[in-house]
């Protein structure tokens, strides 16, 4: 439910800041789509249109998830990794995705190639946000093994398709707002919305 604690309104914004976080979050945690974020509101007896909706999302999503990774726990030593592609305007682009072994997401990069040097931007995004690991699960993608190379990295890589099934589920909720979105309109929107989303 929307708190109903007092908090002082933004500036320029209209609702206070409880109906705001209260809309973003229903948007990303249910995986709705902005006008049934509306007709949400509007149960609640607010009434905004899904264009405003798309703002607070747009602009407080991302500010919101990193506050709740700050409260996160450090995850554990042992590394999901996998790819899968995504269609944004007719073109394919991939969606990179790294899970700890609780499940919990570490981190999404959409790029273009499926590449050793894909591969190595995103493990050293990785490293920058998390630390070293010690172990790094994929499947028989021989980029992974050529980027760990390349950053040298003293990690045990299992390259099994049988051990990855951990991160095959994780791919399902992003291909359900794919869906609801009518897919995505543009690489960057994607990842603004994945960043947020994870």
């Amino acid at each position: 439910m929307i708190k109903k604690r007092t908090h002082p309104r933004l500036k320029g914004y209209r609702f206070p800041r409880s109906i705001i976080s209260y809309a973003v979050w229903a948007y990303h945690r249910f995986a709705l789509s902005l006008r049934d974020v509306q007709d949400l509101l509007a149960e609640g007896g607010i009434v905004v249109s899904h264009e405003t909706v798309r703002t607070w999302v747009s602009k407080f999503g991302a500010q919101m998830a990193k506050r709740l990774r700050q409260t996160r726990t450090h995850p554990s030593d042992k590394w999901h990794l996998d790819e899968v592609v995504i269609q944004i305007g007719g073109v394919k682009y991939l969606l990179w995705l790294a899970v700890d072994s609780n499940g919990e997401v570490l981190d999404t990069l959409v790029q273009t190639r499926r590449s050793a040097e894909a591969a190595k931007r995103f493990l050293t995004r990785l490293l920058a946000r998390w630390g070293k690991h010690r172990v790094v699960i994929t499947d028989k993608q021989r980029s992974y093994g050529a980027a760990l190379r390349k950053l040298v990295l003293d990690v045990d890589h299992r390259a099994h398709k049988g051990l990855n099934n951990l991160i095959e589920g994780s791919h399902r909720p992003t291909r359900k707002q794919e869906k609801i979105q009518g897919r995505f309109k543009s690489p960057r929107q994607a990842q603004i919305f994945l960043t947020a989303h994870d």
